[in-house]
């Protein structure tokens, strides 16, 4: 894996159902002594575990963020979902009066990606397309007191990542504000390709700042049969917490066994 950010990469697994999710993350979890970043904490049996009871579980719905100016299709797909947790928890409650601390500051991204590439930028810029190109160059204007700032400030929000869950036990979020864009209409209007991302990364970059473990899975698809997924965030080493929401929800419901045919054909392109 090329790194992009060493202070924000996360490493998880993409699969067809939780449960496969689990197997494969019971695997790959765990201290790595060679891994600057890896830390020595227990790893539950996350197979195990997805089938525990979920009805004691609290979910957050944090709407001040997460919610806004979402596609119909996706907010209409994302309520139904919340509807089934329900029935499936001990409570959901909406906390848009907590002060949910949502970093957007991309400064630590930037430098961390240009460390890694100066040397390939430098000898071979014409390998790398325009756009991103400048993205990464970018981090030459970077100080070292601005980068170490920065990840001063990483620190403390992660540290108090967890006063998020002083009252609820996950959050549950649209996983992309909107559904994802054609190709065609990317090749067509290259312009539109960054503000696209940028938004189609708004509801899961904090959660990556943040350094809290979060599942996506599927809860419907758009008219033209483009997926909407649910976003289920938790606690630091709650991994296991998150599976067993995640895996009751799509027993409950069965979107995973949907393959659109649109979207197929969208997917092979």
């Amino acid at each position: 894996m090329i790194p992009l950010s060493w202070s924000l990469d996360h490493v998880g697994p993409i699969t067809r159902t939780v449960e496969d999710t689990a197997v494969i993350l019971q695997v790959i979890a765990g201290y790595d002594a060679d891994d600057t970043a890896s830390v020595d904490v227990p790893v539950p049996d996350y197979v195990r575990g997805i089938r525990d009871d979920t009805r004691t579980l609290r979910v957050g719905v944090p709407r001040r963020f997460f919610y806004q100016e979402l596609d119909a299709e996706v907010s209409s797909a994302v309520d139904a979902a919340v509807r089934v947790l329900d029935t499936l928890v001990m409570e959901i409650r909406d906390i848009d009066e907590m002060d949910l601390d949502v970093p957007t500051n991309r400064t630590l991204q930037t430098a961390e990606s240009y460390a890694f590439h100066k040397e390939w930028v430098e000898a071979t810029p014409e390998l790398y397309k325009p756009e991103t190109l400048r993205r990464i160059n970018a981090g030459a204007k970077i100080t070292a007191v601005d980068y170490i700032q920065r990840r001063r400030e990483l620190e403390y929000i992660r540290r108090n990542a967890s006063l998020m869950f002083k009252d609820v036990d996950v959050l549950v979020t649209p996983t992309t504000p909107i559904p994802s864009p054609r190709i065609a209409e990317l090749k067509a209007h290259p312009e539109l390709l960054r503000p696209r991302e940028m938004l189609l990364l708004r509801n899961t970059r904090p959660v990556n700042v943040w350094g809290l473990p979060a599942i996506s899975v599927p809860c419907g698809f758009t008219e033209i049969g483009l997926p909407v997924g649910l976003q289920i965030i938790g606690p630091h080493w709650e991994e296991a917490r998150i599976l067993r929401l995640a895996y009751a929800y799509e027993q409950a419901t069965a979107w995973y066994k949907r393959v659109s045919s649109r979207f197929s054909v969208l997917s092979s392109q």
